[in-house]
């Protein structure tokens, strides 16, 4: 009998969204863009957008293990937004910058529909070893 292996990136996500709660930081995520995402272009930069999923700025925001989902409004219009997991670039505290950045797998490249950049830099040091940067940025 195989084992499916489960992926735990929403477990980690669960776990600093809780850890915000608990330290009164605002949780903000970071979500690749993708083609079902109905969102005015104007939030997006860089193939990114940020959402505040904070008690305040959601409501019924439930993080399963294939999705997570919240109502918000935007410019005065509410919107249901149902985020894959293979959407989710990282999640971290607003005020702080703490957090989690989760790289793209290619079994999560195949699921998600967008362009392959996500916003990294690479960086080659002087011995050679190239490192990537994350570039998040707060989308108000």
């Amino acid at each position: 009998m195989r084992l499916k292996n489960s992926s735990n990136k929403p477990y980690l996500i669960r776990s600093i969204y809780e850890w915000c709660v608990d330290s009164n930081f605002t949780p903000y995520m970071s979500v690749i863009v993708f083609p079902e995402l109905d969102m005015p272009e104007k939030y997006f930069k860089n193939d990114e957008i940020i959402f505040n999923i904070s008690n305040k700025a959601v409501n019924n925001l439930i993080i399963d293990n294939e999705f997570i989902y919240f109502a918000a409004r935007f410019n005065g219009v509410s919107k249901e937004l149902e985020i894959p997991m293979v959407a989710i670039k990282g999640i971290f505290a607003k005020e702080t910058n703490q957090g989690i950045l989760f790289s793209l797998d290619t079994d999560d490249e195949n699921q998600l529909p967008v362009a392959k950049d996500i916003g990294l830099t690479s960086i080659t040091n002087s011995s050679g070893i190239t490192n990537k940067k994350n570039h998040l940025r707060i989308v108000k």
